[in-house]
């Protein structure tokens, strides 16, 4: 047996379990779609499918499907090229494209119709050059997201960019190819044959990874917000916050904490239900929302107790707290055609740069106390400026320690109970 022979039975085989490896990876991929209903899992596996089918068929029959069918075959194999570039558009939350998706079949047909039948390194070439696209298009998109440092991110871009770089060989090396066809194409050949197996199982391997860490930053984001207004929950809220004094202090600005209790809110559970209660919650939580800037922090730190951090001096900070005060009371909430009255008690506190939350809070939780007793429905600013905890304690050890500072080191905990 010749060498010539040899070889060719070495590209089949290559070329077969590339597509058993394409194919069972492409049904993976369609099971966790099903499974997990993630669209994007479902457009990768049916480009799997595709491209398995097209490497097949293309090794199977080779020079014998004849020009119409070869043709149908290599478009379809150039379909599933663009696919995945989709699937990638569809990961990130961005529509399909199918224009560019039928681009590079087009581009074949084109060519294949136009060129001589005996141009075969030239037809390579093109080819070769519409799947590099493709490839380098869906490296692009998998590295679009930069607004978290995931891991997968280099992987999801080296992958396909080798894939894309072993592709372009034949247009670098066009010269070497047309004068050496039976030696230095036919090692390309075989180095594009392994290669695909590697890509098919990388690729793969690259969207389980992407796939799995934004589970968990889902999750992550789950397990910090309270599920029935949409806002931070305590957790959330204390990890935002701290980002955003440590930030903050950086640069030198001054910060201030707004505490939100909705005034007789424990009477409207009693007289109408908690379905009622939940709607007065969910009502006041847009209102918080929609009144206060994109920059600033609000949670739901209690039953009917909000929190917000604001990146402003307390002057501003008072401000805002009357816009949410008054847009509440005129919210025009009603339960079985009866409306009802709708306020809300606010404590205000700001320090300088490097105060801590927890003096924040029970200083603005004082000042919360005062708007309770001074009549509801209004807002109240902390008098004493708040201490940091380290300053407190040092006056404690010395003892210079004072009512003021004592409120300003009471724990976090006390500093969120919920008041009717």
């Amino acid at each position: 047996m010749s060498a010539g022979t040899h070889l060719s039975l070495d590209l089949s085989t290559l070329y077969l379990v590339a597509t058993l490896v394409a194919a069972l990876l492409g049904a993976l991929l369609l099971f966790f779609w099903h499974k997990e209903e993630i669209a994007a899992l479902g457009w990768w596996g049916a480009a799997y499918l595709l491209g398995a089918a097209s490497v097949a068929l293309w090794t199977v029959g080779g020079p014998e499907l004849g020009f119409t069918l070869s043709l149908a075959v290599n478009v379809v194999g150039f379909i599933a090229c663009g696919l995945v570039w989709d699937a990638a558009r569809v990961f990130h939350g961005r529509a399909a494209n199918w224009s560019m998706v039928a681009a590079g079949p087009l581009l074949w047909i084109v060519a294949d119709v136009m060129l001589d039948p005996s141009a075969v390194q030239t037809r390579m070439m093109i080819g070769a050059g519409i799947v590099a696209f493709y490839a380098a298009l869906t490296a692009a998109e998998l590295g679009r997201e930069r607004r978290r440092k995931l891991r997968a991110r280099w992987p999801a871009l080296i992958v396909p960019l080798l894939h894309g770089g072993v592709l372009m060989l034949p247009i670098l090396l066009g010269d070497m190819l047309q004068s050496r066809t039976g030696g230095v194409a036919g090692v390309w050949i075989a180095a594009f044959a392994a290669e695909l197996v590697l890509y098919a199982a990388g690729t793969v391997f690259v969207i389980f990874m992407l796939v799995s860490e934004r589970t968990v930053t889902a999750h992550k984001t789950a397990a910090s917000l309270d599920p029935l207004t949409g806002l931070l929950n305590r957790r959330g809220f204390g990890e935002a916050t701290a980002r955003m004094i440590e930030r903050e202090a950086k640069a030198g600005r001054p910060i201030t904490v707004m505490i939100f209790d909705i005034d007789h809110f424990k009477s409207v559970n009693d007289r109408f239900g908690h379905a009622a209660g939940d709607d007065v919650l969910t009502v006041f939580a847009d209102i918080v929302a929609s009144s206060l800037r994109v920059t600033d922090l609000v949670g739901r730190v209690g039953g009917e107790e909000f929190a917000a951090l604001l990146p402003c001096t307390t002057e501003e900070a008072q401000l805002a707290a009357e816009r949410v005060r008054e847009a509440f009371a005129a919210s025009g909430v009603r339960i079985d055609d009866v409306p009802l009255e709708t306020t809300v008690s606010i404590g205000v506190a700001g320090g300088p740069a490097n105060t801590e939350l927890e003096v924040l809070m029970a200083s603005a939780d004082t000042a919360l106390y005062q708007a309770k007793r001074g009549g509801r429905n209004r807002v109240e600013i902390a008098i004493e400026q708040p201490l940091s905890l380290q300053k407190a304690r040092r006056a404690l050890a010395s003892g210079a320690g004072t009512q003021p500072a004592d409120a300003a080191i009471m724990p976090a905990d006390a500093a969120l109970d919920i008041r009717i």
